[in-house]
């Protein structure tokens, strides 16, 4: 039986190491993206020249009408299956002190985070927990555990959602799905490319940014077999920048 892996955001960065990742495990990727389409067909395209599978699904993670329709739709595609992981990786940061902070830019990283890993979860739960088979992985942060300033939005979101996945974790564990969050630090991807890497890495006891495929790695252990007795856990990734 083919198993299936979503994974939000899977254009490029994070999602895109993953998803990649994900398909030489022998998953099925389902490519989730906005916009950028470009870049997902990219993505999809490297997924099947190293020999894997996929297909893209494109949906605003914060709108709940376009989960629903798309997640139907792919479902009447394939009757037969269900989607057994799920890595919630899809999010947008708007830095500014809070005292400049404007309403959209903290609602706008909270609807992408927060709300969207509440509305696709929801909605995929029910088959995981049928087959008594999940892996429900969410992409935290380093912002989520410490706080960083200028991110109090980012932060608020991100640490919200270790709390939603510990207490998923659970409700769920009885039907043998595991709920895991992933906190990475200076990752070097898109969303960190602004920054300055070479006074952040001083802060950084390893020295240097993490790469996106050390990411996908410990997304591969979380979405396989062998992390079955792992559940509600947040595992942080940042070379030893906060412990």
């Amino acid at each position: 039986m083919t198993k299936y892996a979503l994974i939000t955001g899977a254009s490029r960065g994070l999602g895109k190491a993953i998803a990649l990742r994900l398909a030489n495990d022998g998953f099925a990727v389902i490519i989730n993206y906005q916009s950028n389409k470009e870049a997902a067909e990219d993505t999809l395209k490297q997924v099947q020249e190293a020999g894997g599978t996929g297909e893209l699904l494109p949906f605003d993670v914060s709108n709940p009408q376009a989960i629903d329709t798309a997640l139907e739709s792919w479902q009447n595609a394939h009757p037969d299956d269900y989607i057994s992981v799920l890595v919630n990786n899809a999010g947008i940061r708007q830095d500014n002190l809070m005292i400049f902070m404007q309403e959209e830019q903290w609602s706008k990283v909270l609807d992408t985070t927060l709300n969207g890993f509440f509305y696709i979860t929801r909605r995929l739960l029910k088959d995981m927990m049928t087959h008594r088979n999940g892996r429900i992985i969410n992409m935290a942060s380093l912002s989520g555990l410490k706080g960083l300033p200028g991110q109090t939005n980012y932060s608020a979101a991100k640490a919200a959602l270790i709390g939603a996945t510990k207490a998923l974790a659970q409700e769920v564990a009885a039907r043998k799905v595991t709920v895991n969050a992933i906190a990475p630090g200076f990752i070097a991807t898109d969303m960190t490319k602004e920054l300055d890497e070479a006074e952040l890495k001083k802060l950084i006891p390893l020295g240097r940014f993490g790469k996106p495929e050390e990411v996908a790695a410990l997304t591969s252990f979380l979405a396989s077999d062998e992390s079955a007795y792992i559940t509600g856990q947040v595992i942080s990734i940042n070379g030893g920048l906060y412990t």
